[in-house]
């Protein structure tokens, strides 16, 4: 197995222990990473903020690093996204796009200005509100998107002119591991460090005295609990937590042409997407017609491998979320709740489970209820458009949502009502480095991408010149 590494204080760190990577597609290990141990963190921690002094100063610095980690993160392009399928389960083409969108993002990212206002500019006086740097950023990953997910991260920190010590999902470390080594050649030491391990570790960084602020992305309850941990040294937060995302199908709309864009809009990454449709809501008339075609492209799209030819879908990344998905099936089931198709593991060995179509169900069903953040749509009969906007809404997430109509304009109106971040017109998981993404009540803290995001990454400082 290929020897990976951890980066602290830009040189390649092993540890005393490691921890095996699963291939979801054949269930068993297939890579060792380092298990960092609180030596090693403090390591980290302690070489980011010796790093940060010098790196906050030189903004023009820090704008050619960005660009500079862009073109060494396209060079290796070829050689991530293999590694990046067997560890994700992802088709090796939609690998390889989210490494092109790691680079898009720090291409777009060095861009972007640092704003300074003035407020006054008299003959006594010079206001200016200025922008400064928080400090060292404990950035923690998840495993659907994680080499996309941490440029996310590192790009405004770094260009506001922070320092980083980051931790992947240890279902998914290895590209970010990688990631660390190839920024080894272009950021100075200790701007970026890259450490692997469990919980555990994630637990120590955002108690970690150093921090000054923890950018987390995952689940609701562990986002309750780096929240927790953060408050009594009252590090800034930026939390991106879970979706339950309603769309909803108003009754003018043609079934047809929008099943696709529906589908896709859930099953994409097998729907191992924080903002992909989590439930559909579509008028009574029309439910039966939607199930079919939603159905119909369910059977035809090809699931396997990731490294296989045609892939469309791979298979859930990690038994956990596999064991879920299928306990939320097997629960609308006994509730009555009618399988269309899918409702089960495929027979091969991995985390295979066939893409499923859910019907004659509602609320207070566990699949609707909750994140099943996997290959399983319900889809609910409404009978009024109010209802349905209410029921999209009777929930603690607020990460997204989309409104489907033939009517543009009417399906706006609608949209507008949803209690949410981000919310879509006839299209669905339309997201950019340059628009705000972040969600209300228990879907998040604070916002990613854009200026919006890289502010998120900086305080205020009111600088008052007599003159």
């Amino acid at each position: 197995m290929r020897d990976f590494t951890m980066t602290i204080d830009g040189k390649a760190v092993r540890s005393r222990r490691t921890v095996g990577v699963i291939n979801p597609a054949t269930a068993e290990v297939f890579a060792q990473v380092p298990d960092c141990d609180r030596e090693q963190l403090d390591q980290a921690m302690d070489a980011a903020r010796r790093a940060f002094p010098a790196w906050s100063r030189d903004e023009a610095r820090r704008r050619q690093v960005l660009a500079d980690c862009a073109t060494a993160l396209q060079q290796r392009t070829e050689g991530l996204a293999p590694l990046l399928t067997q560890e994700q389960g992802k088709p090796l083409a939609k690998a390889a796009e989210e490494i092109l969108g790691a680079v898009v993002w720090l291409q777009y990212t060095a861009g972007l200005d640092i704003p300074v206002e003035v407020l006054e500019d008299s003959a006594t006086r010079r206001v200016e509100v200025r922008r400064r740097p928080l400090g060292v950023v404990a950035a923690i990953t998840p495993w659907n998107y994680p080499l996309l997910l941490a440029v996310w991260k590192i790009a405004p920190s770094l260009l506001a002119g922070n320092t980083v010590v980051l931790k992947p999902s240890p279902f998914t470390p290895i590209n970010t591991l990688l990631l660390g080594e190839i920024l080894r050649d272009v950021v100075p030491p200790g701007v970026v460090n890259v450490v692997s391990g469990g919980d555990e570790l994630g637990a120590w960084m955002t108690t970690h005295p150093v921090p000054r602020k923890i950018s987390f992305t995952g689940s609701v309850a562990t986002g309750k609990l780096v929240a927790a941990a953060a408050a009594p040294d009252l590090k800034r937060l930026t939390l991106e937590l879970g979706g339950n995302d309603a769309a909803i199908l108003l009754p003018d709309v043609d079934v047809q042409a929008v099943a696709s864009g529906i589908f896709w809009g859930a099953f994409s990454n097998n729907g191992q997407i924080c903002s992909a449709i989590k439930r559909v809501y579509v008028h009574e008339r029309q439910r039966d017609a939607l199930v079919t075609e939603l159905a119909t492209l369910a059977r035809g799209v090809k699931v396997g491998n990731g490294l296989e030819e045609g892939t469309e879908i791979g298979p859930i990344n990690n038994e956990p979320q596999f064991r879920r998905v299928g306990e939320l099936v097997d629960d609308a089931k006994r509730g009555g709740a009618r399988i269309v198709t899918g409702g089960e593991r495929l027979g091969r060995a991995g985390y295979f489970y066939a893409p499923t179509i859910v019907s004659d169900i509602s609320d207070g069903a566990r699949l609707v209820d909750e994140e099943q953040f996997g290959p399983a749509l319900p889809v609910v009969a409404y009978r009024e458009v109010d209802d349905a906007v209410r029921r999209a809404n009777a929930t603690n997430y607020g990460l997204s949502g989309s409104v489907w109509s033939g009517d543009p304009a009417r399906a706006a109106e609608v949209a507008e009502r949803l209690e949410c971040g981000t919310a879509w017109v006839n299209q669905h998981l339309a997201l950019g480095p340059n628009l705000p993404f972040g969600g209300a009540k228990w879907s998040g803290i604070g916002v990613e991408n854009g200026p919006w995001g890289l502010l998120g990454f900086t305080e205020i400082q009111v600088v008052n010149v007599a003159k």
